[in-house]
């Protein structure tokens, strides 16, 4: 059940960022014995792997928080974000059966497709988000709310991997978010729309 949780959370935050969860994979498997990559995911901490993630999370922080090429970055996010999902949800998945778990060892595919769908969710949220907060704040919000969500990536991930107990508390206020910032959003279209005469 553990490992489930690591993996809705890594997956949760790959769709607010897809190279932090990676990367924190990647470093705590490759610098601790925090996590246990099987085979199949041992590229996760190539050396050379971890630098090109590094400088694609460069580019992320610095794209994302420029208006207007912040929603051009999160629609080519759309393939990257779920695909970083569903490495880091598998991953962690797999890494378990290593030690004897049988949570999904019978349907590994599982896994990959809760994944990508975890993170597509969490992706679409925040892309329909960014251009309400880019026009409500002509822009100056876009750096603001980017910090907050790669902020929100990082601890995600380490509570994921670390106390993965706490990530039922973590969606159940991300999806709490969600609903408000949708409520929202339906009132300012309603509002938008011009009264019948």
């Amino acid at each position: 059940m553990l490992a489930a949780l690591t993996g809705l959370g890594l997956s949760t935050a790959a769709g607010l960022n897809a190279y932090i969860p990676l990367l924190v994979v990647g470093l705590l498997a490759n610098f601790t014995d925090q996590i246990r990559l099987p085979q199949e995911f041992a590229w996760l901490t190539n050396g050379w792997v971890l630098g090109i993630i590094a400088v694609l999370l460069l580019a992320e922080f610095v794209l994302d928080k420029v208006p207007v090429v912040d929603s051009v970055n999160d629609m080519i996010q759309t393939v990257v974000r779920p695909a970083s999902g569903g490495v880091v949800f598998s991953a962690t998945e797999a890494a378990t059966r290593l030690d004897g778990s049988t949570w999904m060892s019978h349907n590994p595919w599982l896994s990959w497709l809760l994944g990508i769908g975890i993170a597509l969710a969490v992706h679409t949220m925040k892309a329909a988000t960014r251009p309400v907060v880019n026009a409500g704040t002509a822009g100056v919000g876009a750096p603001v709310v980017s910090t907050v969500e790669d902020a929100g990536s990082l601890g995600i991930s380490l509570v994921a991997i670390f106390l993965p107990v706490l990530v039922v508390v973590v969606l159940a206020v991300l999806g709490v978010l969600a609903w408000l910032a949708t409520r929202r959003l339906r009132r300012r279209r309603r509002a938008a729309q011009p009264v019948p005469r």
